[in-house]
Order: C-alpha cells, then sequence, then structure tokens
C-alpha cells in the first residue's frame, strides 16, 4: 500500500532537510565525543550482566515476551543514563554545563570603538533560540529561500516605522531592508541619506580588499641582504598580524622569520669559510657556521602620506598605521580592543627582530631605517594567513588595525599610493567597477573611525547583497566574519534576552552621537534579508538606550513573517 505524502510534511521537508545538514556533523562530534566513555562503562557494566545472566539462566530457558521486552528496557535506561552521565554534566535547567561554558566562552572581546556599554549585562549570554536559521541563511544557496514568502513593504513598515521614528535613537535616522532572495528593496527610510557609518565602513572595506586583492592574497613580511653587503633589511609587507609571540596562534611569527634569517646567514658564512655549520632545533646557532656582525635596517616604504589617523596619535583604539609592526603595536598582552600601542611600531619591531637574531647566534648593530634595493636577495618570508581570514577576523572584533591595512592593500593592488586617501579612492573605484550605488558616499579611512566617512544604509545593504551573490563566492568571509548577536565579537554582550540572539549577524558602529547596526537575518518564514540602520545624533543620544534601539529593531525582523 502507497501511503501519499501529507501536505504539512510537504511544506515542512525543506526546513527539515536544512535542519538535519546543520545538525548532521553536530551529531557526529557528539557521537565521538562520547564514544570513550560508553567504552568505559561497557566494560564496568559487563561482569554484573554476566553474572545476573548466569543466575537467571536456570530458570528462564526461553524468555517470554514480557520478559524479553522488560529486560530490554532496563538495559536500555543503562545505556541512556550512562550516555547522559558521559555527556554532563548538567545544570538545574537541564542545559550540558560544558556546552554553556562553551559559548559563553566565545569571543566576548569589543572592537576598538566598541568597548562595554553602561547598562548592559556581564551575564553569560543566553542560548540562541535556533543557529539553524542562521546557518541555512548563509550555507550559500540564496535560491532556496525563493519559494517562502518575502515580507511585504506594508508589514515592514508597520513595525520597523514606529520603532525607527523613536526621538531616542537621534536626530538623523536611517534604515533599508532588502531581500537576498531577489534584491528587491523591501522598505527604506532616508536609505539615500549619508551618515557617519563608523565601523560598518568595514563592511565596505572588506568587500573593496578581496576583490582588489582576492580571498587567497597573503601579506608578505621579508628578510633580505644587500648584495656585496653585510646588510640585512626587515621590509614590511604590511602585515598586521605579525607576532612576536612565543604562540603564533595561525598567523606570521617573527621568530620563524629569525630561525630562517640566521640559518641562511650561517649557511652563507658557511659557505664562505668551507666550514661545517651545525643548527640546532629552532635554527638557533650551535657550534660551527658563526656569522659576522651584520647591520641590521627596517623598511617601511611600502606605505606612503602619514602613519597617524585623523583622530590623533596615542590613541588605544589604532597603532600608527605602519607597513611594518608586530602584535598591532600592542604595549600588553592582549589582541583585539583597545590597548595602549607604541609610539613607532616598527622600530619596535625591527629590535624585536634583532633581539631574536642575537638569541640565534647572529649579532647585529642597533636598527635603523632604510630602504631594500630590487637587487636585495631574500633570504627568509613568513606571511599572513589569507585575506579571507583578516576579513573575518577584521568584522568579528571590529579590529582597527586589519582594517587600515586592508584598505591599504587594496590601495597597492589599484595601483594607489598606500595611505589613508589612496585606501579611499582605491575602495571607492573597487565598489564602483561592481556597481553599487556610492551616491554620496566617501572614503576617508579603512577602520571608520574618521567621522569624515559617509555611507548610506542602501550602499551598506547592497554590499551585503553582493557578498550573498552565488556568482561571488571570493566575498563570503564579509558574511561568516559578521559577529552573532549574543555569542561573538561586538555583539556578545549584547542582545540578552532578545529573539535575536544567534539569528542576527551584524557588524556593530560606535561612535560619540553615532550608532550603526548593518548586517543579515532570516525571519520566520526563512527568508534571509539584509538590514542596515544608522542613527547619528548633535547632541548624543544614550549609548545604551540607542544600541538598544538598534537591537530591537534587527530582533523585530527576526521575528516578523511579515507577508
Amino acid at each position: 500500500m502507497v501511503v501519499p505524502e501529507l501536505r504539512a510534511w510537504r511544506a515542512a521537508r525543506p526546513r527539515v532537510v536544512r535542519v538535519a545538514r546543520s545538525v548532521g556533523p553536530r551529531l557526529v562530534r557528539a557521537a565521538a565525543a562520547v564514544k570513550p566513555p560508553l567504552v568505559r562503562a561497557a566494560e564496568v557494566v559487563k561482569p554484573p550482566l554476566v553474572r545476573a545472566t548466569e543466575a537467571v539462566k536456570p530458570l528462564v530457558k526461553r524468555p517470554s515476551t514480557v520478559q524479553f521486552t522488560t529486560g530490554a528496557a532496563t538495559l536500555g535506561l543503562v545505556v541512556a543514563a550512562t550516555v547522559v552521565t558521559a555527556a554532563g554534566p548538567w545544570d538545574s535547567t537541564g542545559q550540558r554545563t560544558a556546552e554553556r561554558d562553551w559559548a559563553a566562552s566565545r569571543e566576548r572581546a569589543g572592537g576598538a570603538d566598541h568597548g562595554s556599554v553602561s547598562g548592559t549585562s556581564g551575564k553569560e549570554p543566553a542560548p540562541a533560540p535556533s543557529a539553524v536559521s542562521v546557518l541555512a541563511g548563509l550555507g550559500g544557496s540564496v535560491d532556496s529561500v525563493g519559494s517562502v514568502p518575502s515580507p511585504t513593504e506594508k508589514a515592514l513598515s508597520g513595525v520597523l516605522g514606529p520603532l525607527l521614528d523613536d526621538p531616542a535613537l537621534g536626530t538623523d535616522r536611517a534604515g533599508v531592508v532588502v531581500d537576498m532572495a531577489t534584491g528587491k528593496r523591501l522598505y527604506g527610510k532616508g536609505a539615500d541619506d549619508p551618515l557617519t557609518p563608523a565601523s560598518t565602513t568595514k563592511i565596505a572595506t572588506a568587500v573593496a580588499a578581496l576583490t582588489a586583492a582576492g580571498p587567497e592574497h597573503r601579506i608578505a613580511t621579508r628578510a633580505v641582504l644587500e648584495p656585496g653587503t653585510e646588510e640585512v633589511v626587515l621590509v614590511g609587507g604590511g602585515d598586521p598580524t605579525l607576532t612576536a609571540r612565543k604562540d603564533a596562534d595561525g598567523n606570521a611569527s617573527l621568530r620563524d622569520l629569525a630561525d630562517d634569517t640566521a640559518r641562511a646567514l650561517k649557511s652563507r658564512e658557511t659557505g664562505k669559510t668551507g666550514k661545517t655549520g651545525k643548527t640546532d632545533k629552532g635554527g638557533k646557532g650551535g657550534k660551527g657556521g658563526k656569522a659576522a656582525e651584520v647591520t641590521l635596517s627596517y623598511d617601511t616604504s611600502l606605505y606612503a602620506g602619514s602613519a597617524v589617523h585623523p583622530i590623533g596619535a596615542g590613541n588605544t583604539n589604532l597603532a600608527p598605521v605602519t607597513a611594518l609592526m608586530a602584535d598591532e603595536g600592542r604595549l600588553d598582552d592582549s589582541s583585539s580592543g583597545p590597548a595602549d600601542r607604541s609610539d613607532d611600531p616598527a622600530a619596535d619591531a625591527a629590535e624585536k627582530f634583532a633581539d631574536l637574531l642575537h638569541e640565534r647566534g647572529i649579532r647585529t648593530t642597533v636598527p635603523g631605517t632604510s630602504k631594500a634595493s630590487a637587487r636585495a636577495k631574500t633570504l627568509a618570508t613568513v606571511k599572513s594567513p589569507p585575506l579571507s581570514a583578516l576579513v573575518e577576523r577584521m568584522l568579528t572584533s571590529s579590529d582597527n588595525d586589519i582594517a587600515e591595512a586592508l584598505a591599504r592593500q587594496t590601495a597597492l593592488a589599484a595601483g594607489e599610493p598606500a595611505s589613508f586617501k589612496g585606501g579611499g579612492a582605491a575602495t571607492h573605484e573597487q565598489l564602483k567597477k561592481l556597481g553599487l550605488p556610492l551616491k554620496g558616499a566617501k572614503f576617508a579611512d579603512g577602520s571608520g573611525l574618521d567621522r569624515a566617512d559617509k555611507l548610506t544604509a542602501d550602499l551598506l545593504t547592497a554590499l551585503l547583497a553582493e557578498a550573498a551573490d552565488q556568482d561571488r563566492p571570493e566575498l563570503r568571509p564579509v558574511l561568516t566574519g559578521l559577529p552573532v548577536a549574543g555569542f561573538t565579537g561586538t555583539l556578545s554582550k549584547r542582545y540578552e534576552g532578545r529573539p535575536g540572539t544567534g539569528l542576527v549577524r551584524a557588524k556593530t558602529g560606535t561612535l560619540t552621537g553615532v550608532h550603526t547596526l548593518a548586517g543579515t537575518v532570516v525571519d520566520t518564514d526563512g527568508r534571509l534579508l539584509a538590514f542596515a540602520f544608522l542613527t547619528e545624533s548633535d547632541p548624543p543620544t544614550d549609548a545604551t538606550t540607542t544600541q538598544q534601539g538598534l537591537d530591537t529593531l534587527a530582533s523585530t525582523l527576526a521575528t516578523c513573517g511579515c507577508d
């Protein structure tokens, strides 16, 4: 007999498939995690079960149906209890403690201009009501949501209009909502009004860099030797993630560069003397092959113009922008957020490199500035993670140092000077090639710290829609790098108790009197939407109230089918 497929199942099947695809990998990881405890539990339970079997064997030659069912149920309970215990511990709400702690421990560091806001709770973020919607929306198949209804302009105006008209948001407000499947604007208020975007500028910086230089591009830092001399030049390539720390955490390592440079210098010296040079693990000096003293210089000529951002020197949000720096010029062990910075990151990086060479048996002079010639021979090179990874890190943590570096990479790819002005011109030109709406747009920097930056809500949503285009997979890091509400980056401490938790992915922007939010959300019908909300006010509004107002706007999209 053929049972006809129920209408309700036909309607629900696409969502069930998406859920299954999202949950499947997690089940595999969960099974792998509980397997060892289950094996141990089985070993413990096996002897008593054997003894119990031997004891009842004489009494029951053939178990009845009731006996068989009872035994199977009991064994099932034992196994279930073992699994629950192994996967625990569990708290009083029924949530696995380890899972809760993992979610709460995800990156909490605010972006450079997104420090903690007064009035927000320091408690652990609540579990997302559904992470599946976020994953389904960003899974790469925008067309898959084409069969579900799109919100209507009238319905969205009815729910968003009153919220955006709230005077608490400030004197100037703008908002746009776009259907990512069709590119159609579903809601617009002040859509074409250029406003100060703050750190949502980084979305434009990301799109421009990925299209100009490519997602696989890596930024190189080199040590070169000038021919006919004993001068070693440390050449900065503009990698803001270069690190001198022992744990490079996937970044280019100044220590690795020193290892390889020392090894190359000793090999060169050995070739001159004919002696056998040996190096121990890590490239440090061993017996033989001792190199003579070298003149150490450093080259930052790749960048042009002033290294000081218009916000001024000594700002904890950004180091002087130079082609050579280690650990973003931070004077502490932080990796994101505001921190005291070096006044001369390039000189500090060169001095650290000299120290590392000394540890490896290479004597150097005090480093000074120079410019490597075209004839210089490369001794060693280290490269940054791919641009796609830098984009994600920049967006998640709102990293201003990476943003300014990416703007200069765009300038270099476009043949413009690697400066604030050149980066802005190259970004504008790159977005123009993509056919994006640039009326009124101005790019004064790559980070959004400069109040001279001007973007429209229409442009921000167009950038997000471009990143979701199936024909532009190279732009996908723009979406995957967006912070997740209540969990990651600059949204980790926002959205507590709000329905947008785990469903909204958005880039934040905050300057005095300026608050912005732009990103993506999947509504209750499964439709992927892009949104941008910008507010600006003089005198400034209350920061907490304004940010909560923007969060409410995005959460409303998450809970509104609005068809």
